[in-house]
């Protein structure tokens, strides 16, 4: 059971649970879950960790087929840049290890970004807070329970 699960459980939000068998030899996880888990790739979402130049760290979490685009995600957050945060710095402030961050139940909570694209799909998928494991939910229950923000953060 990880944060992220709880987080949904004590909300009372629903949810379905997907896992597969992770590669540790392979590095693009959300692709991988996609492939695995026979997703369409488009609705399934990375979280990633950001600097901002004012010091925060945010979360942005775009579709695992795009690319993070940081100077939106500085737009959007009201800063003038943003830069990808490190590994450590990463999974220190979400509780996760990469590969496995879930914008749910993070240790820290951090400001959210959403690609704008979730609303357009019935339900999209993130990570469930470890590798191999991903959860299936309605984009507006991740909005919700994550106070995101909707933005256009997808470049690809």
């Amino acid at each position: 059971m990880t944060p992220a699960i709880k987080m949904l459980e004590r909300h009372g939000a629903t949810f379905e649970l997907l896992s597969y068998e992770h590669d540790p030899r392979g590095a693009a996880y959300g692709e991988e879950a996609a492939r695995a888990l026979s997703l369409e790739p488009r609705s399934v979402f990375k979280t990633l960790v950001a600097r901002l130049d004012d010091g925060r760290l945010v979360t942005g979490i775009v579709p695992v087929t795009a690319q993070l685009d940081l100077k939106a995600l500085a737009k959007s957050a009201g800063a003038r840049r943003a830069s990808m945060a490190d590994a450590t710095e990463a999974e220190r402030a979400t509780g996760y290890v990469l590969g496995g961050i879930s914008p749910l139940g993070q240790k820290k909570r951090l400001l959210t970004f959403l690609d704008e694209s979730a609303v357009s799909f019935t339900v999209v998928h993130v990570s469930g807070g470890r590798r191999g494991l991903e959860i299936r939910l309605a984009p507006y229950d991740l909005v919700r329970l994550t106070s995101a923000k909707l933005a256009p953060l997808a470049r690809y």
